[in-house]
């Protein structure tokens, strides 16, 4: 499974690790990818979604049915 957030679509960026003598090796930052289990109470049922921590801060801010219409917008599966 690939490290993405299934809201916010942030994935692994790529860079370098540079040392003291300037020498380069690459290296890649994953985002912070939590699966966290919601309760849809208009389908009455349960959704495991995979996202970013700011993700799940901001289904606590908009709510749980606008998350789920703006991953389903970015046509993806629930």
């Amino acid at each position: 499974m690939s490290a993405h957030c299934q809201l916010t679509g942030v994935k692994p960026v790529f860079g370098n690790n540079v040392s003291h003598s300037h020498r380069r090796t690459r290296r890649r930052w994953n985002p912070n990818i939590q699966r966290r289990r919601y309760w849809l109470p208009g389908e009455g049922r349960y959704v495991r979604l995979t996202l970013s921590a700011q993700a799940i801060k901001t289904i606590d801010k908009i709510g749980i049915d606008k998350a789920i219409a703006r991953i389903r917008a970015r046509g993806e599966k629930i």
